[in-house]
């Protein structure tokens, strides 16, 4: 065994494990802000620190936000514009663990068929079913089963059919060739330790003319070998970003086009956990075609 792949199973599995352990957690801190266990803080989203919308937040309760609804966890509300967030339990918007909001760029039509990479408690894939109406089709592929059982208890309270979670790798995909109309990807890929084989696995997979839509945290700049050796800070969506020059160099050299960034500045809340002798660390919203 190489030792890149050992290195990346690490990281997997430093990241499932964090993930598992927010899944675990939700119902304890989503229902109160009050004195929250050493668990539940140490298992909270880096991403939750990081909206893409420039609202202000700083967790998934807590936090401040000008949109949020009193029915909407705070840090929901502020990074999603869709206003449909009303419609769905606080088992799915407790678990936004996101750094933005695909949806909003992903301009989906009734009928398409969509694939969330990293799909989490589902939030994205409920979204996207409603967009794409009852003949439309909405895929979720995740790696963390305590994250899959979550989905899959939101969906059938949720009665949803035009949804289906899958476990697998988003470097794997355990999805046919040729055909998904749209993907989307919420602060996910730069958890992985090869992203290459993620932009590969999604042009594999789209259709063509498909199109991506991805939140993503990306930097200016690059981490140091010892930084990005920390399994860690790559789980908590720090060390695992890459500059956005290679990000989009990544998303070229699989054969994609038309390849869009939109770039927010840090938030004071992000600026704080990266390491200060690292590069600036940035929410962005990316976008780009399958010719």
């Amino acid at each position: 065994m190489s030792d890149k792949h050992t290195q990346d199973e690490a990281i997997h599995q430093s990241v499932r494990e964090r993930y598992a352990a927010i899944a675990r957690n939700i119902e304890m801190t989503s229902a109160s802000c009050a004195a929250p266990s050493e668990e539940s803080v140490s298992a909270a989203s880096c991403c939750e620190a990081v909206p893409d919308s420039g609202s202000a937040s700083t967790s998934p309760c807590c936090g401040t936000s000008t949109t949020a609804s009193s029915e909407v966890p705070s840090y929901a509300a502020a990074i999603y514009e869709d206003t449909s967030l009303t419609d769905l339990p606080e088992s799915v918007t407790g678990l936004s663990l996101g750094c933005g909001d695909p949806i909003g760029i992903a301009s989906l039509n009734v009928g398409e068929t969509v694939l969330d990479l990293g799909s989490g408690g589902g939030i994205d894939c409920f979204l996207a079913a409603a967009r794409v109406g009852e003949t439309g089709y909405v895929i979720g592929v995740d790696m963390t089963p305590e994250m899959l059982e979550r989905a899959n208890a939101n969906k059938v309270r949720l009665d949803i059919k035009n949804v289906e979670f899958r476990q697998g790798y988003i470097e794997d995909l355990p999805v046919d060739d040729d055909s998904i109309d749209v993907i989307l990807s919420n602060c996910v890929i730069n958890l992985s330790p090869d992203k290459a084989a993620v932009f590969r696995e999604a042009f594999r997979v789209l259709r063509s003319g498909g199109r991506v839509s991805i939140s993503d945290i990306v930097t200016e700049g690059h981490f140091s070998e010892e930084q990005r050796a920390d399994a860690t800070s790559w789980s908590a969506c720090l060390s695992g970003a890459i500059d956005v020059r290679d990000y989009v160099q990544l998303m070229r050299d699989a054969g994609f086009v038309d390849i869009e960034v939109n770039a927010k500045a840090p938030t004071e809340d992000i600026a704080e956990m990266a390491p200060k002798n690292g590069p600036a660390v940035y929410s962005a919203r990316i976008t780009a075609r399958k010719p």
